[in-house]
């Protein structure tokens, strides 16, 4: 018989597909699968159209079978097989696609739809076989064919002998060598797995013989070994299903079956889509952080389905980085792939998914926070921070997504309160949204630079994340109230007495102030009275955009760069240590130097800051004991 060479390519291109199109050579089953799946659509919609065609779903399935030792693992289908001229034509022409074909001429009708788009997906089963044979019979026709190839040299093509309309895939699998290793392909539950994996939602049954155990007759405590066949894919996915079917266990269930986490999830969201993008998405809101959450290895996506078939694992693009955390899929018959199925074109379709993705998290988180305020401040804990972190990420411009998602400890509460709760009850005078940030609550409320906000009966939000400051900054207002820290040089409260009275303070004291200032040279941009302290003595503020918390953050990272924020000495002139500087001022300016590097330290160890010379400080106290 003579052997045909492929029509549209050479060997190098043929090699290029097979070794390099797909990255995982598994694939090659999800393809043949799918291209089976594919002929019995054929066969239902030419029912649509034929009155002599009665399409009997139960008729209707693909077997997988494995013979280890002819190493030889085969695929059945009852589709609509073909005839010569279109084994040719599919088969003999590299990128020609059967299914493409028939999709044009078709009008997909009752969910039912050609997911082949790309000839070329049969060849990937060269990847694990040396010799492919396909025997098929076409509906309607009295002959079957049998079509041969061993790879890039060509194939051929003979009359065959089959009963039954259909096709049969037989692939010779690959000996091994010594880097690849080709018998996991006629492994019953390798196998197996790669069909739960790629094509489990597959609508016609998969079917394959399994091998379990049963207790053996008359032989109590013994089993023994049985085949049997079983139907392997769950056919009809739960996303496929009316929501009023479905109960929070079958999600749950789905969730741990598709192993999206070890927790259960707070909160599913189901989507049927039918407009510009027709799709359906189950996503969820997990409970726990996965361990390497907040790490470079952990990768964000929903999982991509095109039409009930797998087609990526992790889906990046369906989900904005601050949105990482949401496990899940999605299914859609309107996407636009490349030659191998397994990665997406960028295009229209992509774009409007995750944008609708992205309103309906949005939308089902602030649906927690109002009505399951427990479970939304156990999701928080767990990923807040990177809702903050997409508030400062991209210099801000997600910041009306999210911002209405925040929370932050309150020190009225004593609890975490949103934005939105925040403002509602601020005074008529208040101007601004107070916050202090530190280490820890417990650190913060000790802070000395609180006392005139709390005096003054305003909330002050805590602060304790490391990027709660910087994404604040972002931020800058929210509903026109702007955010202002405690340690702020203008706190906005003073009224024009008090003004005048702060002004005053600071003429009479001029020298004293100076003075101490010469002695910090470097080390603070000025000394001052203070309008904040009430029982402590001393307190640094800033005086620029950069606090002294972002200080601390910024230089312990790699880059350390030496960050220094604009720091003021604020001295309390009603507290008694006050009548010791000026004192000191007037009759010994040793003394002076000693009380002012004493108070500058102070103020640092109060903010959390490194004393710069640990011996001199401690040398500067026992000076004080003697």
């Amino acid at each position: 018989m003579a052997q045909k060479e492929f029509k549209a390519e050479s060997k190098r291109l043929l090699e290029m597909m097979i070794n390099s199109i797909y990255t995982q050579r598994e694939i090659f089953l999800r393809e043949l699968i799918s291209n089976a799946s594919d002929a019995i659509d054929k066969i239902y919609y030419k029912a649509l159209t034929d009155d002599q065609l009665v399409f009997n779903k139960e008729d209707y399935y693909v077997q997988v079978k494995a013979d280890k030792d002819q190493r030889t693992l085969t695929i059945i289908d009852t589709g609509i097989g073909m005839t010569q001229e279109e084994l040719e034509n599919n088969l003999g022409t590299i990128a020609k696609s059967g299914s493409l074909a028939f999709k044009s001429e078709n009008e997909a009708k009752d969910g039912h739809n050609i997911i082949g788009q790309f000839g070329v997906g049969f060849y990937s089963a060269f990847m694990v076989a040396d010799h492919v044979t396909v025997t098929t019979k076409a509906l309607g026709s009295a002959e079957a064919y049998r079509w041969e190839s061993s790879g890039a040299e060509g194939y051929t093509v003979e009359v065959a002998e089959k009963d039954t309309v259909g096709t049969e895939i037989v692939l010779k699998i690959k000996e091994n060598t010594e880097e690849d290793s080709y018998d996991e392909f006629l492994e019953e539950y390798r196998l197996k797995a790669i069909i739960k994996k790629y094509s489990d939602f597959i609508r016609y049954p998969i079917k394959m013989e399994i091998t379990g155990q049963r207790p053996k007759e008359d032989a109590e405590g013994e089993f023994e070994e049985y085949r049997e066949e079983q139907v392997v894919n769950s056919m009809v996915p739960i996303w496929r299903k009316n929501k009023d079917e479905l109960t929070d266990e079958d999600y749950a269930n789905f969730y741990a079956e598709k192993r999206y986490g070890f927790d259960k999830p707070l909160k599913h969201i189901h989507v049927k889509a039918d407009g510009a993008v027709v799709y359906n998405a189950i996503l969820f809101i997990p409970e726990n952080t996965p361990f390497d959450y907040y790490t470079k290895e952990y990768e964000k996506g929903l999982e991509l389905y095109s039409n009930g078939v797998l087609i990526m694992d992790k889906c990046g693009d369906l989900l904005p980085d601050y949105f990482s955390f949401v496990k899940g899929m999605v299914d859609s018959e309107d996407l636009s792939l490349n030659i191998s199925r397994e990665m997406l074109q960028h295009d229209r379709q992509l774009t409007l998914i995750a944008k609708n993705i992205k309103s309906k998290v949005k939308s089902a988180l602030l649906s927690l926070l109002k009505e399951e305020r427990e479970k939304y401040e156990k999701f928080y804990s767990a990923f807040g921070r990177q809702l903050k972190f997409g508030v400062y990420n991209d210099y801000g411009q997600h910041k009306d997504v999210l911002q209405d998602l925040l929370l932050f400890h309150s020190s009225k509460e004593k609890k975490l309160v949103s934005l939105d709760e925040y403002v509602s009850r601020m005074p008529e005078d208040q101007k601004y949204i107070y916050y202090a940030a530190g280490e820890s609550i417990d650190r913060i409320e000790k802070l000395p630079q609180t006392e005139l906000v709390a005096d003054k009966g305003y909330e002050i939000l805590y602060f304790t994340d490391d990027v709660d400051e910087f994404a604040i900054k972002m931020l800058m207002n929210y509903k026109e109230k702007e955010f202002r820290s405690v340690s702020s040089g203008d706190l906005g409260i003073d009224s024009e007495a008090e003004e005048k009275a702060e002004e005053a303070a600071e003429n009479e004291n001029k020298e004293l102030f100076e003075a101490m200032s010469g002695i910090l040279s470097g080390k603070v941009k000025s000394v001052k009275a203070s309008k904040r302290l009430r029982s402590h003595p001393v307190c640094l503020s800033t005086e620029g955009d950069l606090s002294i918390e972002m200080e601390k953050i910024l230089n312990q990272m790699p880059n350390n760069q030496g960050i220094q924020a604009d720091k003021v000495l604020e001295i309390n002139i009603n507290h008694d240590v006050f009548q010791s500087l000026k004192n000191a001022q007037q009759n010994d300016q040793e003394k002076l130097a000693l009380y002012t590097n004493l108070l500058y330290n102070q103020a640092l160890l109060i903010e959390g800051l490194q004393v710069s010379d640990p011996v001199e400080f401690t040398n500067d106290i026992c000076k004080m004991m003697v």
